[in-house]
């Protein structure tokens, strides 16, 4: 069995579930995906890890950072820098706040001291529907200055957010599309 099979076999398990849901973008869909019952799991976690990082090997060109708006992204950009880190080929992991930091810095972005200042990034989410949250990271992140160098998520629920961002002059890559994972 390869890593994306066994992937394919928690997420399956842990955060598929059918019945009537409202999304984040506001829409209603006879199922949702949980995907942080994978990402906080240890096996789920190493494995979308590994499996993005090995898109932002693929895919990406010269990412030097990973990160993610909060709460989704949080386990899912720091398996990615783990995995980077057994690797041999570390990539500091950064977290986009959905609200400005209300003292101190005031910034949006945490982990920034670890990233080279312009540097390319790789932006990860655990699912995609319309992509409006990932619109909203890569302001925020182009706002300090980085370059986003990659867009990419453990699942691809095809209901339009590749289309949204391709729209923003982004592709989206995925482990998974909604077709992949169900079929």
């Amino acid at each position: 069995m390869t890593e994306k099979q066994r992937l394919k076999e928690i997420l399956l398990d842990k955060s598929y579930r059918k019945g009537t849901f409202t999304l984040t973008s506001g829409k209603t869909s006879d199922f949702y995906i949980d995907g942080k019952q994978t990402t906080l799991s240890a096996e789920g976690a190493y494995l979308c890890g590994k499996l993005l990082l090995e898109l932002i090997n693929t895919k990406g060109d010269n990412i030097e950072a990973v990160g993610g708006m909060t709460l989704g992204a949080d386990p899912l950009v720091t398996a990615v820098s783990l995995v980077s880190f057994l690797e041999d080929k570390p990539i500091p992991a950064f977290i986009v706040r959905k609200e400005a930091k209300g003292h101190g810095t005031g910034n949006y972005i945490e982990g920034m001291k670890n990233m080279p200042a312009g540097c390319t990034v790789a932006l990860v989410e655990d699912v995609v529907t319309t992509g409006g949250t990932l619109l909203k990271v890569i302001e925020r992140v182009e706002s300090q200055g980085f370059k986003v160098g990659l867009v990419a998520t453990v699942v691809e629920r095809q209901e339009g957010g590749v289309e949204v961002l391709a729209k923003a002059g982004y592709r989206l890559e995925s482990v998974f599309t909604r077709e992949e994972l169900l079929s």
